[in-house]
């Protein structure tokens, strides 16, 4: 069973052969993958998922790369994804051009799988610390994800799977809204056949156990649109 706390990279490339190599690649590394085969697809996928980082190849059918990479800036949900641009272009106006769009890195065919992969980690290093091992913080919560350990005004919080992985969700990215649709995706995993009330549950739990003593409450309730990590609720 695949660990739901990996990476989601979404990988678009219209060649079958290559997106079978950089989906066998870093699948082996750990990473939960997505794939597209076109633009339009990969607009799709990088909105109703948000992956953690996109590998983009720029020839594309449908709607090119540097077109994808252009409209995923554009928009606050997904300007923040890294994107990693693969181009058989190497000329240096194409690279300017590239970066200048909004893609994080760019990398020529042919190029080698383990140089891909170290790029695609330390891009994560930056934007998901907690999917390489570092300490997440966020008021007077602390999230060791290498140690598993999770820490209130420095006593011990005692957590189950699903609300450490929800904990995580919500240090990631603290202050966002997260649907319970987005939380059943990013938590349990994709294709997975649960109530939304069983996210209910969960966040219930994890609120019960941060909320000891005369800790405040750090998870907001937005009605409507559902729970968000945020003391000034």
């Amino acid at each position: 069973m695949e660990n739901i706390s990996n990476p989601l990279v979404l990988i678009v490339e219209d060649e079958p052969a290559q997106l079978e190599v950089l989906s066998y690649n870093l699948g082996s590394e750990g990473f939960r993958l997505l794939q597209a085969m076109d633009g339009e697809e990969a607009l799709l996928l990088a909105e109703e998922q948000e992956p953690d980082l996109i590998v983009l190849d720029w020839m594309l059918p449908s709607v090119p790369g540097i077109e994808v990479c252009r409209q995923l800036k554009s928009k606050s949900a997904t300007k923040n994804i890294p994107i990693i641009m693969l181009t058989a272009r190497g000329e240096e106006a194409d690279k300017v051009r590239g970066l200048n769009t909004g893609a994080d890195d760019y990398i020529v065919k042919p190029y080698s799988i383990n140089e891909l992969i170290a790029r695609v980690r330390a891009l994560l290093r930056r934007t998901r610390p907690s999917g390489v091992g570092a300490t997440l913080e966020f008021g007077d919560i602390q999230l060791d994800s290498e140690m598993h350990r999770v820490t209130r005004s420095g006593h011990p919080v005692k957590l189950g799977p699903i609300e450490y992985r929800l904990l995580m969700t919500f240090m990631e990215k603290p202050k966002r809204v997260w649907s319970r649709e987005s939380l059943l995706d990013r938590v349990w995993g994709q294709d997975t056949f649960i109530d939304l009330r069983t996210v209910d549950v969960h966040v219930g739990r994890l609120r019960k156990a941060l909320k000891f003593g005369e800790n405040p409450d750090p998870i907001r309730t937005v009605r409507g649109a559902g729970y968000s990590l945020d003391f000034e609720g």
